[in-house]
């Protein structure tokens, strides 16, 4: 039995990006504390294998594909979900990309897509569900950042940057709209065993670095973000905002 701070029954959440990796893990994670899913991606097709995973479960799915970069696209949709199915009371904007490259060799293109997907996305989902949580009085709003909110490493600075404005954005999301009832906050996963992060997962000598860099000397199982996840998205968290929880193993922690 789910404890009663933490207890989501009645609650509907639209996760964006929730195919696989973490979206899909949290959006298991709040059905397996009583939420009504919406999954998210950019193609009805890509999520049917998570809905089955989680009907799986026996929880209730429904499916709104969007393009979260598209202002208007992401209005549309959430105004029609709440028109005619019922009102998102959680949203995890979990949609995001990495591009890796020399800094003085980024291509140009590819630090536009990180602007628009991991930084207005944000922006463009958070505004259209805001407009229907303020009318209620309350919501809850989840967005992931990642340890690259506050550390960098080689390669990955434009990633770096829009996950630090992750965190600021949180911020300022929680100081506009907490008086009217919402509440902001992030998640900043250090490194888990992602399909984004496969390819580093396979190479000993990066899985090695993370194994000594991390005070938990391992890379971070998936399952492991869902307990921030119902936290920041239940009861017992209802005096917390604009907080950013690094969820990382302790790697923020230490030098």
């Amino acid at each position: 039995m789910t404890h009663p701070l933490f207890d989501l029954s009645g609650k509907t959440a639209l996760i964006t990006g929730s195919g696989q990796g973490i979206g899909l893990s949290l959006a298991i994670g709040l059905a397996s504390a009583g939420a009504r899913i919406v999954l998210n991606g950019r193609s009805a097709d890509r999520l049917i294998g998570a809905q089955a995973t989680l009907l799986d479960t026996g929880a209730a799915v429904d499916l709104l594909p969007f393009d979260v970069t598209d202002h208007q696209a992401a209005r549309t949709a959430v105004d029609g979900y709440e028109t005619s199915h019922r009102p998102i009371d959680i949203l995890v904007n979990n949609a995001g990309i990495q591009r890796r490259a020399p800094l003085e060799d980024f291509d140009p293109d590819d630090f536009e897509a990180l602007l628009q997907t991991n930084i207005a996305s944000v922006f463009h989902v958070g505004q259209a569900c805001a407009r229907h949580m303020i009318g209620r009085g309350a919501g809850r709003i989840i967005n992931i950042a990642s340890i690259q909110t506050a550390l960098a490493r080689p390669t990955i600075a434009p990633y770096t940057m829009t996950k630090g404005a992750v965190a600021n954005l949180t911020k300022g999301m929680a100081t506009d709209w907490g008086p009217k009832g919402l509440r902001v906050n992030a998640i900043a996963p250090g490194y888990f065993d992602t399909p984004m992060n496969a390819a580093l997962v396979a190479d000993p000598e990066f899985t090695g670095w993370i194994a000594r860099r991390t005070p938990a000397g391992r890379w971070g199982q998936l399952p492991e973000l869902q307990g921030a996840a119902i936290f920041l998205a239940s009861d017992a968290a209802s005096y917390v905002n604009g907080q950013v929880l690094f969820v990382d193993g302790g790697m923020s922690a230490c030098l």
